[in-house]
Order: structure tokens, then C-alpha cells, then sequence
């Protein structure tokens, strides 16, 4: 090869390695930043136990009509608390005369009152029903959301504490959006008690991986590198490689009765992705229902008739099988 030809291919090489340098050090800050904004409890206040979006109409309307429902019911309801190694984790637990009970796993940036508002269809069924601020929410401790990982595993701890101290013989998982990975990577882990009735998921994603694009597009940041410099951060703050864990990876190895709540214009859990969710799962009792109306984690807001007799029926069916 002639000397000059090695010249400029060398001086491509270092100009390609300095604009991926120079593009690093401009894009690692701002995913830093959307990473600790997102997906980071940075002070106390943060992730309380206080309406997450306030300036949304929708939003507050389910926060006041689940505030409502856990007045209504304030005399069944106890607080409860737990430990899972370091952290302490709190609840509250409605009792309701049943033998069974319904746990609501909320998203990011929700507490145990946000729960409130999923609680009703469980009540109407018999179940008791227990809300529980995820670590790093409402008064419960921690710095890093782990998208259902770790937190699947403070489930588990839970679905113990309950099922011995409250003569539980069964829980169904209500879970919306981060909750419903949660609800199934405790369901699918080898030492998850033999305690779960069946799973509802509302707007659950593939990955997460592909649900925070989209959110990364609603908040026009920059995908590339942006993206896959938070999914970095995640593994680096907690360890947890949320491509390796997703739900999209453990559903088939369900199988316990399902059901799946999804929306035609979740620009989130995108309907083709949810399908192929559904396609996967490996329950022989599974059950799809789709909502015309709604967005993200608003569908009952949209449908409630619908979505409360969903819920019902299911349970109904499946309810006593296990």
C-alpha cells in the first residue's frame, strides 16, 4: 500500500475516533441528566406520596376518585411495613373479609395512593387488596427505580408477609406499565412462593429499552447515543441490565392465568409490540383485551365499565382454579 494512501486512512481513523469522542462528550451529560431525572429519586420530595401529574386533567381525576375509594374504605385499612435487607418498605392493607388478595403494582413516579384508584374491581370480586409505595416511592427507601427488577423482589417479600400474618391463600397482580414487569419477573423467579392466582397487566412493554424511546421522543431528547447511555447508567447505578431482563424474556415461562390490558393508542407499550407480548406468553389460560380509548396507564379512566367487568370476569373463571 502507498505511503500516502496510509497517511489518509489514518487520518480518516482519528477523525472518525474524535468526532465519536467530541459526540460522547456532548451526549453522556444530557443522558446523565434525563437518567437522574427519570429514573432517580434525587431528594426526598421526590416520587411522594402526591399526585405525579398534577397539570394532567385525566391524571387528577383518577388521584381524586382514588383518594375517594380509600376514604371510603379508611376503617378496613392498616398500615403495614417490611423489611427486604437494608431497605424498609410500606404499605397498606384493606381488609375486606376475603381469603385472597389483589396487590397493585403502580408505575414509575407513582406511590400507593395512585394504587388506590385500580383497587375497586378486586373489592367488587372479594378480595382484600394491598398498596405498596415500590422502593424509592412514597416512604419507602431508595435511590434507583431498577424497572421491576429489584423490586419484583420486595414482591415477593410481601406476598410472604401477607400470606402469613393476614391468612392469605392466593394473590392476583394487578400491574401497570413498570409494576406489570415486576409482577412477572417475580412470578417467573425460582423462589417465588406457589401463592400467585393469576396476573392482570396494564400497558406492559417489551422492554424497556423501547418503551423509554418513545418517551425519550415525547421529551425531544436525542435517541443516539442518548438512549443507550441511560440504559448504561442503569447497569452502572444498580447492576441491572434491563435488555438481558425483560418481560418480553420471562413471559413465556407463565403460567398461571393472564390477562392483558391494552390500548390502541398507547404511544408507549406500541399495540404491535404489546401482540407480540401476548403471542409469546406461555400461559395456557391467557386472555387479550383491547381499549379503543385511552392513553398510557389511563385506560380505565377512558373505559371503566369495560375494564372493571374485564377484570371481573377473569377472575371469576379463574379466580378459584388454583
Amino acid at each position: 500500500m502507498q505511503l500516502w494512501l496510509v497517511v489518509v486512512l489514518i487520518a480518516v481513523v482519528i477523525c472518525l475516533l474524535g468526532g465519536l469522542a467530541a459526540m460522547l462528550c456532548i451526549t453522556f451529560p444530557i443522558s446523565k441528566k434525563v437518567y437522574k431525572e427519570q429514573l432517580v429519586k434525587t431528594s426526598q420530595e421526590k416520587w411522594g406520596r402526591v399526585c405525579s401529574a398534577p397539570f394532567n386533567d385525566e391524571q387528577m381525576r383518577m388521584w381524586n376518585e382514588g383518594v375517594s375509594w380509600a376514604e371510603e374504605h379508611r376503617q378496613s385499612a392498616e398500615e403495614v411495613h417490611i423489611k427486604n435487607g437494608d431497605f424498609n418498605l410500606y404499605g397498606e392493607y384493606y381488609n375486606f373479609g376475603g381469603d385472597k388478595c389483589a396487590v397493585i403494582l403502580p408505575g414509575r413516579c407513582e406511590c400507593l395512593m395512585y394504587s388506590y384508584y385500580f383497587a375497586k374491581p378486586y373489592m367488587d370480586a372479594g378480595m382484600n387488596v394491598l398498596v405498596i409505595d415500590s422502593r424509592c416511592h412514597g416512604k419507602s427507601d431508595g435511590t434507583y427505580s431498577t424497572i421491576g427488577v429489584r423490586e419484583s423482589e420486595d414482591l415477593i417479600e410481601w406476598m410472604k408477609y401477607i400470606q402469613e400474618e393476614k391468612n392469605i391463600s392466593g394473590f392476583w397482580l394487578h400491574g401497570i406499565c413498570i409494576g406489570s414487569a415486576g409482577a412477572l419477573f417475580a412470578a417467573t423467579t425460582e423462589n417465588c412462593p406457589d401463592v400467585i392466582d393469576g396476573i392482570v397487566l396494564e400497558g406492559c412493554f417489551v422492554n424497556f429499552r423501547e418503551t423509554f424511546k418513545q418517551h425519550m421522543v415525547e421529551m425531544k431528547k436525542p435517541l443516539f447515543p442518548v438512549l443507550d447511555l441511560v440504559m448504561y447508567n442503569i447497569y452502572h447505578h444498580t447492576g441491572v441490565n434491563v435488555i438481558a431482563k425483560s418481560p418480553i424474556k420471562v413471559i413465556g415461562k407463565i403460567k398461571c392465568p393472564i390477562l392483558f390490558l391494552f390500548g390502541k393508542k398507547d404511544v408507549f407499550s406500541l399495540p404491535p409490540k404489546s401482540q407480540k407480548l401476548y403471542d409469546k406468553c406461555g400461559s395456557g389460560d391467557k386472555k387479550l383485551v383491547w381499549f379503543d380509548e385511552g392513553g398510557h396507564s389511563h385506560l380505565r379512566i377512558n373505559n371503566t365499565e369495560k375494564y372493571d367487568n374485564a377484570i371481573k370476569e377473569f377472575v371469576g373463571v379463574y379466580g378459584n382454579k388454583q
